[in-house]
């Protein structure tokens, strides 16, 4: 892990994903359905991850044990975070919840523990405790929000770092089923769209693309492009570098996302604010594991 190539490659994945946090709150402005949002973004990713599996002349298997791996990604990974995020992010700002969703590896540590995946550690512990401070300074110091009315919305932003933990802990536990991760998020991709796709219509909040685009259509498209593309280059740095040093790109996604919303949305936050942000880095630097020795070898090629 020499020279400045991999830095460069943390820096542009960070401000990659950093910057679909607030394009989603451009594309949820427009009205549309929640659920209708979600089926775009999951065939989206279908149309782009399934071009590069063409481009690499895999295939993709959805045998009887892998379709129930595909179903615990989608529901875990999009279908539940995203319904609720997409509702929360229309009122928060995005800035703020680029913040939360670094409350991943908070919620990992409990969860590991429950599933016998970790060992306890008082430091990590203490993390943890950083972590529900960041939160607690947020919610409960005056004007931290731009407005009180807000704080309800609060639960709705957490559920989807929550989900992004189970589903980190369940492929730790469980495993893939032998797909390799770009398999594994198109078959969720696609078992994803075969059940967004019925409740959106069901609910009347399908979303037709069929129509004059406005910011908030561009929006949607560009973010699920972004979100695409940057996970398969994600998955190409991990093979090179190793997991523990890719594993830092959240750092960058937190500090873009919200460098972002203050560039693209003109947000501004207060004092608190900033201060649960560094909180929130020192309780991530203390909770994420540390492994003795990262051997680096490639990720499955499926």
């Amino acid at each position: 892990m020499k020279g400045f190539a991999p830095y460069a490659w943390l820096v542009a994945l960070g401000a990659g994903w950093g910057v679909t946090q607030p394009l989603t709150k451009i594309a949820v402005s427009g009205g549309h359905g929640v659920m209708g949002l979600i089926f775009w973004q999951l065939a989206i990713s279908v149309l782009v991850l399934g071009a590069v599996q063409l481009a690499r002349r895999r295939s993709i298997s959805f045998a009887h044990p892998l379709i129930w791996f595909y179903l615990v990604i989608t529901l875990t990974g999009t279908l539940i975070p995203n319904s609720f995020s997409y509702v929360a992010i229309a009122v928060l700002p995005s800035g703020l919840m680029s913040i939360f969703i670094s409350l991943v590896p908070m919620f990992s540590f409990p969860i590991a523990l429950a599933l016998g995946t970790d060992r306890f550690s008082f430091k990590r512990l203490f993390g943890l405790s950083l972590g529900l401070t960041a939160v607690l300074l947020i919610v409960w110091v005056p004007d931290a929000l731009p407005s009180a009315a807000m704080l309800i919305f609060v639960p709705l932003a957490l559920v989807a770092p929550l989900m992004y933990a189970f589903e980190g802990n369940f492929v730790a536990k469980w495993g893939t089923g032998g797909a390799g991760p770009l398999q594994l998020l198109l078959g969720a991709s696609v078992i994803g769209c075969f059940l967004a796709l019925p409740l959106a219509l069901a609910t009347g909040q399908f979303v037709s693309l069929w129509v004059p685009w406005g910011p908030p259509e561009w929006a949607l498209v560009a973010s699920s492009v972004i979100h695409a593309i940057v996970y398969t280059l994600f998955v190409t740095l991990i093979r090179r570098y190793g997991a523990v040093f890719s594993q830092q790109v959240g750092y960058l996604v937190t500090v873009f996302g919200v460098g972002w919303a203050m560039l693209i949305l003109g947000e501004s936050y207060s004092g608190p604010i900033w201060v649960a942000l560094a909180l929130m880095f020192a309780g991530i630097y203390l909770v994420s594991p540390r492994p003795v020795e990262d051997d680096g070898k490639p990720a499955s090629p499926n």
